[in-house]
């Protein structure tokens, strides 16, 4: 995994068959911050993104690739000092080889991202 344990932490995870939802820390003190954005931190949408694809991973148990995004939105800017703790959920479904995936991050009442694509298992 790239960013997970460096960017952000999982603090707890509550995985069933085919979903999860994961409590996130951020990481205010990441170096990636110092250029995106000195004095205003903000989470890239790539590693937005890219967690998302570690987190369903890890509910995999196997390397995935992104094949199709269908619908990436974000929505608000997630500052690692306003957002310390951020919730993941993710749902999955396997269709023909391929994986059906809907995920959002989330602090309470507030999304910063909302996505649905097809990921493939990584050659």
């Amino acid at each position: 995994m790239m960013l997970a344990g460096k960017l952000y932490t999982i603090e707890q995870a509550h995985v069933a068959e085919v979903s999860g939802i994961y409590q996130l820390s951020w990481n205010a003190a990441h170096p990636i911050f110092e250029g995106h954005f000195p004095g205003r931190p903000v989470v890239p949408g790539v590693c937005m993104m890219q967690t998302v694809q570690e987190l369903l991973e890890l509910m995999l148990q196997h390397k995935v690739v992104l094949k199709k995004s269908a619908n990436m939105k974000f929505l608000n800017m997630i500052d690692p000092n306003a957002h310390p703790l951020v919730v993941t959920e993710i749902q999955y479904k396997l269709q023909e080889g391929e994986i059906k995936v809907t995920a959002s991050l989330k602090y309470e009442a507030l999304t910063f991202m909302k996505f649905q694509g097809t990921f493939v298992e990584a050659q």
